[in-house]
């Protein structure tokens, strides 16, 4: 099922209840993300070398390392289909890999380095917000490009990033307001939420604590935890003490060590409704006994992802059983490719100074193929990848996006319940 929700005063159009036009952005925050430093003017181009290099900032360890498959595999599979055309520029796209890590320890600047060295026109990454935030200066000092398939924090569509950030998952504005609208929808009347403490789990949680607070509900306790933590006793016994009808549980890996946690403390998701988010919508069936997650509610940025793309990133990585950012990472890679086309010239200032236009208000393409065969004709394009639509702002963000809601079943793995489509003006 497929619905669409715009941007406009969320009072006067939403019932409580009503999730079919709840999920909506926040005027305010809207306001704020079009005030911030646009990535449309990346002021001064400089002249490269005529030869793409795409980096990839990823994880390959560290909490989040469940999301690093299929952000590879959508990377290798984007430069395979690129090639396939012929390159940009007359040349191959080459690739240079590096992990993320998670922040914890701070492997990423070292990354960068070795991502720079590499002479990387292009990084893709990284998929923690932090991590992103920890290395942003570095790389766009360096004039390069730096586009995330996961990054939605808000902290990015204000953020001074010299007009050189991009990213294809949106603002975690939207994620906010549809998980904060699907709690209430569920008649959950006193709600905890328990997150990590930093800036993507502190952004998301303040979003979903806005979206119940404005529609009337209540939000009897939010709890940040370390995520050095290693021990959540305390955390859990606050959320206990707040006596919930509902968990919202704003994580990473460190899931299989909270749910147990719950579950010792009375309020497991057998006991108190729960939801997940992006960060730890993972297949559980390894972690859990049969049934502990079942009836978990889950949301995550992407729009419906059709079975053919799924095999195609089967071909490049066999072994995915989860796709999630997959499509997002193909979407960065091709839009980086069509920029450096439409600049004709493969500088990371160039590049950034053609990413809003190819990704919208022109005349529309889907594939890599079929839209540098338009910009060789002189047509301006609006490229729609197979994550969505992929409009963006000035900013650099969506302006348009897609958010998944799922259900854990007894298999301890999520199914999809519908797909809402937004707009933020």
């Amino acid at each position: 099922m497929k619905r669409s929700f715009r941007t406009a005063n969320i009072a006067a159009v939403l019932a409580v209840g009503a999730l079919g036009i709840a999920a909506c952005g926040d005027d305010e925050e809207s306001e704020t993300a079009s005030t911030g430093t646009t990535s449309t003017a990346a002021a001064e181009t400089s002249k490269g070398d005529g030869q793409l290099v795409v980096g990839t900032l990823l994880p390959s360890t560290g909490d989040l390392a469940f999301l690093g498959p299929p952000e590879f595999a959508g990377v290798d599979l984007a430069v395979k289909d690129i090639n396939a055309a012929g390159g940009v520029l007359g040349k191959d796209v080459t690739q240079v890999k590096a992990d993320s890590g998670d922040g914890t320890p701070k492997i990423a600047p070292g990354s960068v380095d070795k991502l720079l060295a590499g002479k990387a026109d292009s990084i893709i990454g990284a998929a923690s917000s932090s991590v992103s935030l920890s290395v942003i200066d570095k790389i766009t000092s360096a004039g390069v490009v730096q586009f995330s398939p996961a990054n939605t924090s808000t902290a990015f569509d204000t953020y001074d990033d010299k007009g050189l950030y991009f990213r294809t998952a949106p603002s975690d504005v939207l994620q906010g307001n549809v998980l904060g609208n699907l709690v209430l929808k569920d008649g959950a009347k006193n709600v905890a939420i328990l997150a990590r403490q930093e800036a993507y789990g502190e952004a998301l949680a303040d979003n979903v604590e806005k979206t119940i607070t404005d529609q009337g509900g209540k939000v009897a306790a939010k709890v940040l935890y370390s995520v050095d933590a290693t021990s959540y006793t305390s955390e859990i016994q606050k959320i206990k003490d707040a006596k919930p009808d509902a968990i919202v549980l704003i994580a990473f890996n460190e899931t299989t060590k909270i749910i147990p946690g719950f579950e010792s403390a009375g309020i497991g998701p057998q006991d108190v409704q729960t939801y997940f988010v992006d960060g730890n919508t993972a297949d559980y069936g390894k972690d859990f006994p049969k049934g502990t997650l079942s009836g978990i509610k889950a949301t995550y940025p992407g729009a419906e992802l059709k079975d053919d793309f799924k095999e195609r990133m089967l071909e490049v990585d066999p072994k995915l059983k989860d796709f999630t950012y997959g499509p997002e990472s193909y979407d960065a890679t091709i839009m980086t490719a069509l920029a450096a086309e439409a600049a004709k010239d493969d500088s990371g200032k160039s590049i950034a100074s053609q990413l809003v236009a190819i990704s919208r208000d022109g005349e529309k393409c889907e594939t890599f193929e079929a839209c540098k065969a338009l910009l060789a004709d002189g047509k301006d394009i609006d490229y729609d990848g197979v994550s969505g639509p992929v409009d963006l702002n000035d900013t650099g963000s969506p302006s348009k996006a897609t958010i998944g809601i799922f259900e854990y079943e007894d298999d301890n793995n999520y199914k999809n319940l519908e797909y809402i489509t937004g707009v933020v003006e």
